[in-house]
């Protein structure tokens, strides 16, 4: 199809779609319901001035504090503008050659990706690297109903969340930014086949297709928060070769990984994939595609979760199809930039670990940057400031990272222009106190564990229902407990039904603070995603494991570990009100991951300082 070019229009809007969220139809309740779920070197010939006169995207990470940044934005920026216009967008729509076993029944159509498109004025010849988001949000939410609201922006408005972001400091210094509408959404055509392989098949097109362009250079890099990180795994699965980098923010790293921990699930597991293609219908002639993962997804998180043990998450493929993971380490050699929120309670901090690892394991250049925020880019402090004690407010304002342009910058200076020598592999850390340290890989390769049997413990109840919680007390230690990677408990459990559940959530009990949380059906009592038989009256060893934590315990602070049958948004098992009993004696035992760090460690670093200028 022809391109189509328009007038491009910027609004200062979050990184969701904006949408009027009011009445009861089935429209507004999906919207509702995925929004509560939901360094470097040498130059370019065509570099601007500023990078002929000043390397400031070589600063080291332990001298950036003082760089002169404007770090009174509501977002970070470059300190240094590009010398090219942006010139006015375009829009394409990619043919998609999809698998048979992806092609859709109903409405005839060609099947194509929607792309909006935002060039530099660069000097003819110039090739450019391109930097990519792409989601279901576009065009997004009440298709005008009554009740209900218009959609959000399209395509062609850059998003306030990662799309307006590079607009302003990226495109100037030569990139390009494209947005781009998954299948079903916006005016990309097709059905929404949520993350499965179609969505996967319509991603790697369009890289490849952006990649082979006479202005591009042959570089793509991905960039998204959420669903839209989770595109950036999806493209990495079986990765056009223009794949260079992608940069997942809070991406889940699979469908089922993403609802179920341990074989807990999380309320929204049940009705997310509906919720999504009712969110997404608009009552036109592409509605009467259908792909078959529409039928069968929906059913597939109740199958899960009341009858895992008799087969409920195997009837079908769907879960194995949007399994991401494997596939990248198997297939993908670009690099990674991880990010995620340590108090992200939307996509759990555990799909970043120990997928940080596995991908060095296998080659795959990694870099990561965790701070105390929740569902947030690491450069929002006006969303940080809200967060609450026990989840992240005693990191505050420290974690918000007004370096991070200056940060994104160097990454993709190497990896989509090649300028300069290769980035280091290591993680940002943030500790729950607030302060910032840098490690090789985390958990940190110097970790070592304390093991504590609840012998040693005391605790007032050995019963855990759903009317019934369980306290029990580690005591003090002499030397501050530095908790830095996924602490376990092992639990010695007797069942009194065909299943049951425990949610574990770690307190410093001598202040009162949250530190962490698990949580575990007894049917996966090994971890995993492989349900087993549950016997009523058998003794099981439930081997939970935390979320990752990275936080400090003080000389002389008791540790508390409150058992319930469920917790924040986890559904009850079918057994809640019998529960279990819990052995709190030497076959139960916790371990805690415990690093050392003195006060002038060359690990920890200080970050720009924007709160000095409130």
């Amino acid at each position: 199809m022809d391109a189509e070019v328009h007038e491009a229009e910027l609004i200062s809007e979050g990184d969701g779609p904006r949408l009027n969220l009011t009445l009861g139809a089935t429209i507004a309740f999906a919207i509702v319901f995925i929004f509560l779920a939901t360094s470097l070197g040498s130059l370019a010939t065509h570099s601007t001035n500023d990078q002929n006169t000043d390397l400031w995207w070589l600063t080291p990470l332990h001298e950036r504090h003082s760089m002169d940044l404007d770090i009174n934005q509501t977002r970070s920026v470059l300190p240094i503008n590009g010398s090219y216009e942006v010139l006015t967008y375009t829009e394409h729509f990619v043919t998609v050659d999809l698998p048979p076993s992806e092609e859709d029944v109903g409405f005839p159509e060609e099947d194509v990706m929607h792309v909006a498109l935002w060039l530099p004025n660069v000097p003819e010849g110039t090739k450019i690297p391109v930097i990519m988001t792409i989601h279901p949000y576009y065009d997004f939410g009440g298709e005008g109903m009554p009740g209900v609201g218009d959609d959000s922006s399209p395509n062609t408005v850059p998003d306030g969340g990662v799309g307006k972001w590079i607009y302003d400091n990226f495109i100037s210094h030569g990139y390009a930014l494209a947005q781009a509408s998954t299948f079903g959404t916006g005016k990309s055509t097709h059905c929404q086949d949520v993350k499965g392989l179609g969505e996967q098949t319509g991603i790697q097109a369009v890289v490849s297709w952006l990649g082979e362009q006479n202005w591009s250079n042959g570089n793509v890099g991905l960039m998204g928060k959420s669903y839209a990180g989770t595109t950036n795994w999806e493209a990495a699965q079986q990765p056009s070769p223009y794949l260079k980098t992608i940069v997942p923010i809070s991406g889940s790293i699979g469908v089922q990984e993403m609802f179920y921990r341990n074989g807990s699930s999380e309320f929204r597991a049940l009705g997310y994939d509906a919720a999504y293609q009712a969110a997404t219908s608009d009552l036109t002639s592409d509605e009467l595609r259908i792909c078959s993962d529409d039928l069968v997804g929906p059913l597939n998180p109740w199958s899960t979760h009341l009858w895992a043990h008799y087969g409920g998450a195997e009837w079908n493929d769907y879960w194995d199809e949007r399994r991401h993971l494997p596939d990248v380490l198997e297939n993908y050699r670009g690099s990674v930039y991880l990010v995620w929120g340590m108090q992200d309670w939307n996509v759990d901090p555990y799909h970043a670990f120990p997928t940080y690892q596995l991908m060095r394991d296998r080659g795959i250049p990694a870099r990561g940057i965790m701070g105390q925020w929740a569902h947030n880019y690491p450069d929002q402090p006006d969303r940080h400031g809200e967060l609450t004690s026990g989840k992240g407010a005693e990191a505050y304002p420290e974690m918000s990272r007004m370096d991070w342009a200056v940060e994104l910058y160097g990454w993709f200076e190497y990896w989509l222009k090649d300028n300069g020598p290769e980035p280091q592999s290591y993680v940002q850390m943030q500790r729950n106190d607030g302060r910032w340290h840098v490690e090789t890989t985390w958990p940190p390769s110097d970790m070592v564990w304390e093991d504590i049997t609840l012998d040693q413990s005391t605790a007032d109840n050995n019963v855990v229902t759903s009317n019934s919680e369980t306290r029990i007390t580690i005591a003090a230690s002499e030397s501050d407990r530095f908790i830095s990677g996924l602490p376990t408990l092992h639990l010695s459990v007797m069942t009194r039904c065909d299943g049951g559940q425990i949610f574990a959530t770690m307190f410093d009990k001598t202040e009162n603070l949250r530190i962490g949380h698990a949580t575990m059906d007894v049917r996966y009592r090994d971890g995993g995603y492989d349900a087993k038989t549950v016997i009523p009256f058998a003794t099981y060893l439930m081997q939970m494991e935390f979320n990752p934590i990275d936080a400090i315990i003080p000389a002389g602070n008791e540790i508390e570990i409150v058992l319930t049958e469920s917790g924040e948004d986890y559904l009850p098992s079918a057994c809640a009100a019998m529960g279990m009993q819990v052995n709190i004696d030497s076959t139960s035992t916790l371990s805690l991951p415990l690093i050392e760090r003195s006060d002038d460690a060359d690990e920890w670093f200080e970050v720009p300082r924007w709160w000095d200028y409130l």
